[in-house]
């Protein structure tokens, strides 16, 4: 087997990971000057569209450019994605307005849903699955710093500098990500000329939209637009049933997506993505609000999470092959509920310690299941089904974030209007107990007890769906990963370390 000397792994995986970094580091930077880009745009009814634009977009385009991945080849895509992603950076620092800048993210999002699942099968495409864990292990870190690394840069850059940097920055790391894929990435030639399911891109595309928009919209109690985007996204589900089925090459194939374990893996993504969503937003606010603890303590206890994930993405993929992948798979998502139970244990006057370690128990345990089941779907796919198979996976995540943000805040915003026996408390109340702005004693003790209470319903719910993530996982069949599974020449030139 010849080697092509100019050729070398590790260079690409560098992209690779400089590529995620990108995209990673995108949402806590930018949570953190958000306060500043307001405050100069303006219209801070739509502080919340600067993130839902950005997921929104993210979401639908995966599965597409996953697609595209397996039709045109991945380096194509990826360098679409790091292009369009950057365009989106440059036009964001330049926003004049709210709208402007809604826009600008949109298109950000664009880019972020070719890069995620694109990067992640360009992995599996070089390394066999029992090479494949390592690497798995080192993307699961970048997204474990950048989670830690985001904020403090962004504080230094508001501090420092113009808020355009916060995208601006992006420039040099993107730059550096394509060279190292155009240098380093080889693919064959593709000579066949793949029949695009155009339509069914569109009408998918503007049913997530419009799935999004509903959640968002039920969020932000606006039940009517939140019944027209549900209307909306009905029709235009019906409608991309009908194309895919008529389809030469369907954007999705319905064959390759009720196959059991992937049916039954990202099934279980979108719980785990509900979860995630769920402590990422609620178990600071325990902290902060009912303990009584600072920002930075409610911040650690949050950060363990993003220990426990790669630490178990790191074990899963270095241990599978060793014990099985179906046995990691399942015994490695029963520590998402048993860290789910401990929040359950979170008493007013408590200790934040059973926070942090409930944390970090889940986050090993969805770090451990998070990895299985992307190994599994990318090696019980053909080749040309890999890109496909892996935004599945992906798009399960992200459409998890958004039902679990909807889904734990009307559980929240329930608790908050049916407390036992306390008056009901307001959104201004809670927010003036978030910022030590309340009148008097009293009303703290009052409106800490109103929120433990609504927040521990939240747990309950979390717990019940760490529960169905294991039920979920258990409907995995047994599948052997063979050792001497590798990258068809045809597909991708070797490489050499």
């Amino acid at each position: 087997m010849s080697r092509s000397p100019q050729s070398s792994r590790p260079l690409v995986i560098a992209a690779v990971m400089a590529s995620m970094a990108m995209v990673a580091i995108e949402a806590t930077i930018v949570s953190t000057a958000m306060p500043q880009i307001v405050a100069q745009l303006g219209d801070l009814h739509l502080y919340s569209w600067v993130f839902s634009s950005f997921l929104l977009t993210q979401t639908a385009m995966t599965v597409v450019f996953g697609k595209l991945a397996d039709l045109y080849g991945r380096k194509p895509v990826i360098l679409a994605g790091i292009a369009i992603f950057l365009l989106g950076s440059v036009l964001a620092g330049f926003a004049w307005s709210m709208p402007a800048m809604i826009v600008f993210r949109l298109i950000q999002g664009v880019g972020a849903g070719a890069i995620q699942p694109v990067t992640l099968t360009v992995v599996a495409d070089l390394y066999p699955a029992r090479e494949r864990g390592k690497v798995q292990g080192y993307l699961a870190s970048v997204w474990a710093i950048s989670a830690v690394v985001g904020p403090m840069v962004g504080g230094f850059i508001i501090h420092n500098l113009s808020w355009a940097w916060i995208f601006w920055m992006n420039v040099p790391i993107g730059l550096a990500s394509a060279a190292g894929f155009i240098a380093f990435l080889r693919e064959s030639e593709r000579h066949a000329r793949p029949s695009i399911d155009f339509a069914g891109a569109a009408l998918f595309m503007a049913a997530i939209a419009a799935l999004m928009m509903a959640l968002t919209y039920a969020g932000d109690d606006d039940i009517a637009k939140a019944l027209l985007s549900g209307g909306a996204f009905t029709l235009c589900l019906l409608l991309f049933v009908f194309q895919e089925r008529r389809a030469t090459e369907p954007m999705i194939s319905f064959a390759l997506w009720s196959r059991r374990p992937i049916a039954a893996c990202n099934a279980a993504t979108v719980l785990s993505g509900m979860i995630l969503m769920g402590s990422t937003t609620f178990l600071p606010m325990y902290v902060q609000g009912v303990l009584h603890r600072s920002p930075v303590v409610a911040g650690l206890a949050l950060t363990m999470m993003m220990v426990g994930w790669p630490a178990g993405a790191t074990l899963a993929a270095k241990t599978f092959h060793r014990i099985g992948l179906r046995r990691i798979l399942i015994g490695g998502s029963a520590f998402i509920p048993i860290g789910a139970v401990l929040l359950l244990f979170l008493q007013p006057g408590g200790s934040p310690l059973i926070a942090a370690f409930g944390s970090l128990i889940m986050g090993f345990g969805m770090g451990t299941s998070s990895v299985s089941s992307l190994v599994l779907i990318q090696e019980i796919v053909k080749m040309d089904e890999r890109g496909s198979a892996t935004a599945s996976n992906l798009f399960s995540r992200n459409l998890g974030s958004t039902l679990g943000a909807t889904l734990f805040g009307a559980v929240l915003n329930f608790g908050l209007s049916h407390s036992k026996d306390v008056a009901v408390v307001t959104s201004d109340q809670l927010k003036a107990l978030l910022q030590n702005q309340v009148a008097s004693l009293a009303d703290s003790d009052m409106i800490r007890m109103v929120l433990h209470q609504s927040l521990h319903l939240t747990f309950i719910s979390i717990f019940a769906i760490a529960i169905f993530v294991v039920v979920l996982l258990g409907f995995v069949p047994a599948i052997n990963i063979g050792p001497a599974k590798q990258v068809p020449l045809e597909a991708l030139s070797p490489l050499e370390d």
